[in-house]
């Protein structure tokens, strides 16, 4: 049966992570405060006015919202960071609505997955800093993370990411943060060769702990909690009278970004849940295999963490496309079409903030308001998991390969890739093509990770398992408070 983390397995390890924490003045915030960042001590948000936003300083766990101001160093908190576009750029009537990530301490959400895996570990005495190693396999952003929060949580860690990702991952996490970096064979899709070193990383190193964002739950129950009301929030700021919370738009990743449509449908039943992935690698869509550049959406699997049953859609984007908007979204001469062509200047002034994965939800975005036939009171709501910042190598790569751009492309990418997406490569998900991905992870959770098959059938068939796996974070909150009293630090 699946477990949930609900108890103390270790209190020598315990007591361990306690004096390590005191002797080092680190509090952990719960997952409320990150939800509702008001509710930090005031003594702290008045010291988080003197650190940077990517400083490597303890205080910065409580930046872990979604809520920070836009500011480098010594902003606080305020309403939730997001962007609509409008229908002059998106070419449908629907209003497109991104979250963006790029204010959170490393320039994307993915701390706070990690967070939720990392600190039920801690506060549970599975994990003692004093001893272990975190290890972060990813194949983007969820490794920077990690590693982040380790530092910050007095622990050393390993992160594991395929080495076609992009230079600035890899040259971050070792001159930064210090972390050991191991760089296995492939690009983004390579995920089956991350979990090859991490079995042998169990096998010869049991210094080392394992936090798999593609098997832990703490992942989709920290967007479930945090991510899904953020974007409550946000419709709560924009919506009419006539507004209709319409679809909410993920790619599929490590599936915990996607959890968070199963709290949206708690407030919104109706709403369409769509997962995003790659044309050249669709493995929800036709059990689809291949590489492809939209970096932080690993697959040629299907999560253990993902609750397919909560998906109505998926949709597969091409990957130039995503490339192609992105030079449009970031070059000037792009900018310079956008302007000619009528779209505001602050508007344009925050397509920065969308990084690759992000043009991906958007096209996503685009063809399901043009697949639903929606109007203008339909509201799509999506992530940008991170920013351009993080892209710039790759931007140059695209210079070098196709000269530099002009306002002549930025015509052809607009009317190309954004007016002219189509609803090609979609399928809406039946009860039985929902069952046939569910049972995709036998093949690499049961077959080669070991899972039982008794828990692979308990995440299908019991209603209330997913429920419970997402409110273990109240339980945990309540851990977090006794561990931060033991230090004596609150």
């Amino acid at each position: 049966m699946i477990k949930l983390i609900d108890k103390v397995t270790n209190e020598k390890a315990l007591q361990n992570a306690v004096n390590r924490f005191k002797e080092r003045g680190i509090i952990l915030p719960t997952f409320e405060q990150q939800r509702n960042p008001e509710l930090i001590p005031q003594k702290i948000k008045d010291q988080l006015k003197n650190v940077g936003l990517w400083e490597i300083n303890p205080l910065n766990l409580f930046r872990i919202t979604w809520k920070n101001e836009t500011k480098e160093k010594g902003g606080l908190f305020g309403k939730v960071n997001y962007v609509e576009l409008p229908s002059e750029l998106t070419g449908v009537k629907a209003r497109i609505v991104l979250m963006i990530g790029k204010w959170f301490p490393t320039g994307a959400h993915k701390v706070g997955a990690a967070y939720g895996c990392l600190a039920p570990a801690l506060i549970t005495g599975s994990f003692d800093p004093t001893y272990h190693k975190a290890v972060w396999p990813s194949t983007g952003n969820y490794c920077r993370g990690g590693a982040f929060d380790s530092k910050l949580m007095g622990t050393e860690s390993v992160a594991i990411l395929p080495e076609e990702m992009s230079a600035e991952r890899f040259n971050w996490l070792r001159n930064e943060i210090g972390s050991e970096v191991i760089a296995t064979p492939g690009c983004e899709s390579n995920v089956k060769e991350i979990y090859d070193k991490c079995w042998e990383i169990r096998r010869t190193r049991p210094d080392c702990m394992i936090f798999n964002q593609f098997d832990e739950f703490g992942n989709p129950a920290w967007h479930y909690n945090t991510t899904g009301k953020a974007l409550e929030e946000i419709y709560g700021y924009i919506k009419t009278p006539k507004s209709n919370l319409a679809a909410y738009i993920s790619a599929t990743g490590s599936a915990g970004t996607i959890a968070a449509g199963d709290y949206l449908r708690t407030i919104a039943p109706h709403i369409k849940v769509v997962a995003s992935e790659a044309l050249q690698c669709p493995t929800l869509l036709n059990n689809g295999f291949g590489g492809h550049r939209i970096e932080g959406i690993g697959d040629k699997h299907v999560p253990w963490v993902h609750n397919v049953k909560n998906t109505d859609v998926v949709t597969a984007i091409d990957d130039e496309d995503c490339m192609r908007v992105f030079r449009l979204f970031n070059e000037k001469k792009g900018h310079d079409f956008l302007k000619s062509k009528g779209i505001d200047a602050e508007v344009i002034s925050q397509l920065h903030l969308l990084g690759i994965s992000g043009v991906g939800n958007l096209l996503s975005a685009i063809k399901t308001a043009k697949y639903y036939e929606m109007t203008e009171d339909d509201v799509i709501v999506t992530i940008a998991t991170d920013s351009a910042e993080m892209y710039q190598s790759r931007l140059a790569e695209q210079t070098q390969e196709k000269g530099a751009y002009s306002e002549l492309q930025g015509a052809i990418d607009f009317e190309t890739c954004l007016l002219g997406e189509s609803v090609d490569y979609m399928k809406e998900l039946t009860h039985v093509d929902r069952k046939a991905i569910h049972n995709l992870k036998y093949y690499t959770w049961v077959e080669q990770q070991e899972k039982d098959i008794e828990d692979l059938n308990q995440l299908w068939y019991d209603r209330e398992i997913w429920n419970q796996l997402f409110h273990q974070v109240e339980l945990w909150d309540d851990m977090i408070k006794d561990f931060n009293k033991r230090t004596g630090l609150i």
